[in-house]
């Protein structure tokens, strides 16, 4: 996990550098150059959460969640990650009022796929109070 750290920050000081050096030459490749060093961040990113999957089926197996619940769960946290992301992105490019306007809509996002989980969250403890009284 260390030496996966190491590449990250290398990739990213790597890029920025390039970046920098681009933009003095040819500023419209400085954000080619940026995007493209984005992507590789992300890829190395999901090759390390790839790894670890398996451990959310493991915790769902062990406490007995449903597999969608925790499906969900990995989904909603994937879109915050993308669209934080994203909208950094477009901060770095002088873009502020479309990546506010992207933050809001993966927040609506997010919204509608917790109703489900809220739903569940809500039968149990329904389920709970019937057992109580």
């Amino acid at each position: 996990m260390t030496t996966q750290i190491f590449q990250l920050v290398g990739v990213a000081f790597v890029t920025a550098v390039a970046a920098i050096l681009v933009r003095s030459t040819k500023p419209e490749l400085a954000v080619v150059v940026t995007i493209a060093g984005g992507i590789i961040l992300l890829l190395f990113a999901l090759e390390i959460f790839r790894g670890s999957i398996s451990i959310f089926s493991e915790i769902a197996d062990a406490t007995g969640l449903n597999a969608s619940i925790v499906k969900t769960l990995l989904k909603m946290v994937g879109i915050g990650y993308i669209i934080e992301f994203s909208a950094g992105v477009l901060h770095d490019f002088g873009q502020d009022s479309l990546a506010d306007k992207l933050i809001f809509c993966g927040k609506i996002i997010i919204l509608v796929l917790a109703v489900p989980i809220l739903e569940s969250v809500l039968g149990l403890v329904s389920d709970l109070l019937g057992l109580i009284a």
